[in-house]
């Protein structure tokens, strides 16, 4: 995997490949998990404090969507784990990394239509003002910059478009059609 005498990926089988990607894969669910998790428990507690009765039918809905997600988003984060352990030992890694790479993406997907759901829900009961949607919509806006478009950036800008290594500092980077 040389080009004119320099490395230009790692050398590594595709089972090494699975097994490094996995680790990474994990490192990243742990992040997420912990988020997720803190949130859901959190949602669970609200329906038994008292004024969850007073809130509208509007702000109620809500909350049932919220939990839902939160649950939602709960399962694909943790899938990963499940997968692994039901997996392990079955020469399919290559195959579990990928399937578990989606989940995780789903899992994100989810945990921002939770975050999302939750931040509507505490301004409206907060502040009762008209500009919570806008103010949601920017936090959201936010989110999708941080989560999605800085890395699809990241990627687009220092890879060539395929799955190769990206390129390095001690390189001209190759143009991009």
């Amino acid at each position: 995997m040389t080009q004119e005498g320099r490395r230009t990926g790692r050398d590594e089988t595709e089972e090494e490949r699975a097994d490094r990607m996995w680790v990474e894969l994990i490192q990243e669910v742990r992040v997420a998990q912990t988020g997720v998790q803190i949130l859901f428990g959190f949602l669970l507690t609200v329906v038994f404090q008292a004024k969850y009765a007073t809130l509208a039918h509007l702000d109620q809905v809500i909350y049932i969507v919220t939990v839902v997600l939160g649950a939602c988003a709960t399962g694909a984060l943790i899938g990963p784990v499940s997968l692994h352990r039901l997996v392990a030992g079955r020469r399919v890694k290559p195959q579990a990394v990928r399937l578990a790479s989606r989940m995780t993406f789903v899992g994100l997907l989810l945990l921002l239509a939770t975050m999302t759901s939750s931040l509507l829900l505490i301004l409206r009961v907060a502040t009762h003002d008209p500009y919570v949607p806008w103010l949601v919509a920017g936090v959201v806006t936010w989110y999708l910059v941080c989560w999605y478009g800085l890395p699809l950036w990241a990627r687009r800008r220092h890879t060539n478009g395929s799955h190769e290594a990206p390129a390095r500092p001690d390189r001209p980077a190759e143009p991009h059609h």
